[in-house]
């Protein structure tokens, strides 16, 4: 699972938490697209986004005006294909977010069992890699896009500049305080403005809303209680804050966010809890999303063993990339991934 991302002097890895586990054993998803060795993107244009166009986006970097609707897309925010493929349209490079078993095929990325239906036989290129320090300009131009997509990311002015370049180009929210943090209603009705879809992206975004509001209402307990997601991350416990997609999901069921996290994440996605500080995840329930060597790993951890929810037998167990992989579709929170992961948060926790 991809767990954190770029600081000002290191590249962290960004979401979920056990890919290295993923790429080790490589189990019930099939994986490997998009390297220099792979096939290439074709040069005959996907089918073009149709809607309203021209179209003009305010985002964080300013505004992008889309004159028509565009046929060849690349997405470099880490989820943002998915939003793509959710209108139908298959993007020509894409991030790598989780890496795949060497020598393996299809991608990871497109297998996942909400979109292996919509990528259908496309491989697109991977355009960066998850820990990657930022995008392979060279690469994205050498696929001619007519729209650059950068909402779930951590693209700087500065490589948006080069971006804007190559094509118009989106980023993300306006207002998005910190990186990550924009609801995904926020970020996919962003996404589908750009493509001409907004009416479109409006009904998904209330599809899954209306998700979320029956499973809070089936259980009014819920309400009553505190949660937290965490993973097991370089021997600790990471907690995400109630900003990341895990935590509004939960809040989203109908739980109470843990907010003493936020401040003690001090803006970012998650936070690796040091042992003096592992009561903050001393919750009536806790949603580990880890994939099996990483849970087991954590099943070791004294402190964790020692939790009120953990002896109280109040903890969900998500495999992330293997098996299921309802771990992954609560962490890409996306338009794809979140009618199957909601369903399956569901079940665990009732």
């Amino acid at each position: 699972m991809l767990l954190h991302r770029t600081t000002t002097s290191t590249k962290r890895w960004r979401r979920l938490a056990a890919a290295a586990s993923a790429a080790a054993l490589g189990v019930g998803l099939l994986a490997g697209c998009g390297s220099d060795t792979e096939e290439k993107a074709t040069d005959k244009a996907p089918a073009a986004a149709t809607g309203a166009f021209p179209v003009t986006v305010e985002h964080a970097f300013g505004s992008t005006k889309m004159e028509k609707a565009p046929e060849r897309v690349v997405t470099v925010g880490y989820t943002d294909d998915q939003t793509v493929l959710a209108f139908g349209i298959k993007p020509v490079g894409m991030v790598d977010q989780y890496p795949n078993p060497t020598g393996q095929s299809p991608d990871i990325n497109t297998q996942w069992p909400w979109v292996k239906d919509k990528w259908g036989d496309a491989r697109p290129e991977v355009v960066m890699k998850n820990g990657d320090a930022g995008p392979n300009f060279e690469k994205i131009a050498s696929l001619r896009p007519d729209l650059i997509l950068a909402v779930y990311s951590e693209v700087d002015q500065a490589s948006y500049d080069k971006l804007s370049k190559i094509a118009p180009t989106v980023g993300r929210t306006k207002g998005e305080k910190d990186l990550f943090s924009a609801p995904w209603q926020d970020n996919a009705i962003h996404i589908a403005k750009a493509l001409g879809k907004e009416t479109e992206g409006t009904a998904l975004v209330k599809d899954i809303q209306g998700k979320l509001d029956v499973a809070r209402e089936a259980n009014p307990q819920f309400g009553k209680e505190t949660a937290v997601a965490v993973s097991w991350y370089k021997d600790s416990i990471s907690a995400f804050t109630t900003t990341d997609v895990r935590g509004r999901l939960l809040t989203g069921i109908g739980y109470q966010g843990a907010t003493e996290i936020d401040k003690v994440a001090g803006g970012e996605f998650s936070t690796a809890l040091s042992p003096e500080r592992v009561d903050l995840i001393d919750v009536d329930r806790i949603v580990v999303i880890n994939d099996k060597a990483d849970t087991d790993a954590l099943k070791k951890f004294e402190l964790f063993n020692n939790l009120s929810a953990v002896k109280a037998g109040k903890v969900s167990y998500l495999l992330d990339s293997e098996g299921p992989a309802v771990g992954a579709a609560l962490s890409q929170g996306t338009l794809l991934s979140m009618p199957y992961g909601i369903d399956e948060l569901v079940k665990s926790v009732e």
